[in-house]
């Protein structure tokens, strides 16, 4: 344990794999956010890890994990397999709520690209019972059949240049039938790179995570 709070290089066992990840639990926090990232990244995303950090500086905990094991990944359509990254992350919510560590814990979603398929998936499974949802520049049309099973409070924002997702993103939030909201970044493109960008995805973030994980 670290003396800024709980920071450990996980292994999560599954009950049909093990995939690695990074815990960390600021002290007295009450709401963990688990992150799903795109396909072709990893645990190491700068990008999550950045809005992660944001999120521990606003007294929130952040479980940064892969997915895919090191084997997995080299299959291509294993990343774009959308029913297996859910399955993943659900299960890996699971395992969330059997530590001792976060067994208390709110928990929400942070999806990118095609992890928020599978976080906007994993929201609506009944069992999951997670208290809210972002999405950066999320492939949310690929949760489309089960957008209105959602219960968590979503925030889906996308780049003000980042055109086919940003429409996409539009239809879906239409759809939902929860409290949500789109924020719209402009100047941004699909990977938020521009100057002011990424901090933006992460403060509208922090704001959700702090309002709705109590």
């Amino acid at each position: 344990m670290a003396s800024d709070g709980i920071q450990t290089e996980t292994d999560i066992a599954l009950e049909d794999v093990t995939l690695e990840g990074e815990l960390v639990v600021p002290p007295e926090s009450s709401g963990l956010v688990v992150f799903a990232h795109g396909s072709g990244s990893s645990r190491h995303s700068p990008r999550n890890n950045f809005v992660a950090e944001t999120l521990r500086e606003r007294g929130l905990g952040t479980l940064l994990f892969d997915l895919l094991t090191e084997a997995e990944v080299r299959h291509r359509e294993n990343r774009f397999d959308i029913p297996l990254l859910t399955d993943r992350l659900v299960a890996t919510t699971e395992w969330v709520r059997e530590r001792p560590a976060t067994s208390t814990h709110s928990i929400g979603y942070f999806g990118a690209s095609t992890g928020a398929a599978a976080a906007l998936r994993g929201a609506a499974r009944p069992e999951t019972t997670i208290d809210a949802v972002v999405s950066r520049g999320g492939r949310v049309d690929m949760a489309a059949d089960v957008v209105d099973e959602v219960t968590a409070p979503t925030l889906l924002v996308v780049g003000g240049e980042d055109e086919s997702i940003r429409k996409l993103n539009r239809e879906i939030y239409e759809a939902l039938a929860v409290e949500r909201d789109l924020r719209i970044v402009e100047g941004a493109g699909h990977l938020f790179e521009g100057e002011g960008e990424l901090e933006a995805v992460a403060d509208h973030a922090a704001d959700w995570f702090t309002t709705h994980l109590e």
